[in-house]
C-alpha cells in the first residue's frame, strides 16, 4: 500500500512555518534596506561636507588673488577668476540640493497637519531675492490645511514659485498660487505667465538634471526632481500644465487634514 496523505493537522503546521520563514525573510531585508539607505545618507552627507571645504578654499582664494592684484590683472585673468568663482558656487550649490533629495526620500518623517498659508509664507521668505530681483508679482489664495511636512513642502514651493519667476512672462513675471478641493485632498497650483512648455518636454522635466534650456539659466537641475519625490512621498501627485505661448502650472494634491 502507498503512503497515507499527510493529516490536515501536518499540512496547517507546514504552511505556518512556510509562512513564518516568508515573513522573517521580508523583515530581515526591510531591515537591510533601511540600514542602507541609513548608511548612504550618511555617506551623502559627509562626502558633501568634505567637498565644500575645499571648495570655499577655491572661492576664497580665487578672491584674495583678485583683490591683491587689483589693477594688475588683465581682463582676462580677471575673468578665468570669476569663471572660478562662480564655478566653486555652482557645485556647492549641486552638493546642497543632492543632499536635499536624498535625505527628502530618506524616511523619518511623518505627515501632519500642516497649514499652507505658513509654508508659503516660509517659501515667499526664501523666495524674496528673486521676486525682488526680477520685479515679479506674486499672488494667492488662501490656502488649505493638509498632511504634509512644514520644511519639505517649503522647500518644494519655494522651487515651484522660483521656477515660475525665473521663466516668467516679460517684463513682469507673474505667479499665482490657488487651491482646489479634490477628493480626498486638495491641489494646490502655482501658475505663471511665461512661455510654456511643449508637451514632448513635460515628462521629462520632473527628472534630475533635466534641463530644457541647457545652462543660460540658474539652478542645479534637482529643483523639480526634488518636487516630485517630496510630494510623492507624503502621499500625493505632482503634475503640468502647459501651453506654448500660455504659461504653466504645475500642481500638486495631498490629503486634507
Amino acid at each position: 500500500m502507498g503512503n497515507a496523505d499527510p493529516s490536515p493537522e501536518i499540512e496547517i503546521e507546514r504552511l505556518r512555518q512556510a509562512l513564518e520563514a516568508e515573513t522573517c525573510l521580508r523583515l530581515e531585508t526591510q531591515r537591510q534596506l533601511a540600514r542602507a539607505n541609513t548608511e548612504f545618507e550618511e555617506f551623502i552627507s559627509l562626502a558633501a561636507h568634505n567637498l565644500r571645504e575645499p571648495l570655499r578654499d577655491v572661492a576664497a582664494f580665487s578672491q584674495l588673488l583678485e583683490e591683491s592684484y587689483a589693477g594688475r590683472l588683465d581682463s582676462d585673468a580677471a575673468a578665468c577668476l570669476d569663471r572660478i568663482r562662480q564655478g566653486a558656487a555652482s557645485i556647492q550649490s549641486v552638493l546642497a540640493a543632492v543632499v536635499d533629495y536624498w535625505v527628502t526620500g530618506a524616511g523619518g518623517r511623518r505627515p501632519s497637519p500642516t497649514d499652507m498659508n505658513a509654508v508659503l509664507c516660509q517659501a515667499l521668505l526664501r523666495a524674496d531675492k528673486q521676486i525682488t530681483g526680477l520685479g515679479a508679482v506674486v499672488t494667492h489664495d488662501s490656502l488649505p490645511r493638509v498632511y504634509g511636512d512644514f520644511e519639505i513642502l517649503a522647500k518644494a514651493l519655494h522651487h515651484l514659485i522660483g521656477n515660475a519667476i525665473i521663466f516668467g512672462g516679460t517684463p513682469v513675471p507673474r505667479v499665482h498660487i490657488s487651491c482646489k478641493r479634490v477628493e480626498p485632498g486638495w491641489e494646490i497650483s502655482v501658475q505663471d505667465n511665461g512661455p510654456g512648455i511643449a508637451p514632448e518636454f513635460q515628462d521629462r522635466i520632473f527628472g534630475a538634471f533635466k534641463r530644457l534650456h541647457g545652462r543660460e539659466y540658474p539652478g542645479d537641475g534637482l529643483g523639480l526632481a526634488f518636487c516630485k519625490k517630496a510630494i510623492e512621498g507624503l502621499g500625493g501627485r505632482i503634475s503640468i500644465e502647459s501651453t506654448l505661448g500660455s504659461g504653466s502650472t504645475f500642481s500638486f494634491t495631498l490629503p486634507a487634514a
